[in-house]
């Protein structure tokens, strides 16, 4: 197996591993984070329904001049904003769900940032 197929492979059952764990005991809606090597995007899923009710993403922040500076900055700043329009719809808590990112560096960031909005992680 070459190293690519391998880092998927890994990549693929980290992903089903979290999801599995999250939606066995989700309550709340989810926040589905998704970076790429540019930008990072979250959105707020209501699994029951299976509709996205919020999403949130550094290109928009860039558009309105809120967020500059490093990635893990705007990643935070992601968080903050998403966080202002869940509050905003009545969204108290939510669940975090890293998909096959680490807990680690921007994912930790936006994270972060969405309890610094004032949700309940």
């Amino acid at each position: 197996m070459s190293l690519i197929k391998k880092i998927e492979s890994r990549k693929k059952r980290r992903q089903l591993r979290v999801r599995s764990r999250i939606k066995s005991v989700a309550v709340h809606p989810r926040v589905s984070v998704f970076k790429s090597l540019n930008h990072i995007y979250a959105q707020i899923i209501d699994d029951s329904l299976q509709t996205t009710l919020l999403s949130c993403s550094s290109i928009e922040l860039e558009k309105a001049n809120k967020a500059s500076g490093d990635k893990k900055e705007v990643a935070k700043a992601v968080g903050a904003e998403l966080a202002r329009k869940a509050k905003e719809r009545g969204i108290e808590a939510v669940v975090f769900d890293r998909g096959c990112f680490l807990y680690h560096g921007r994912i930790k960031a936006l994270a972060d940032g969405l309890r610094d909005g004032g949700l309940q992680v």
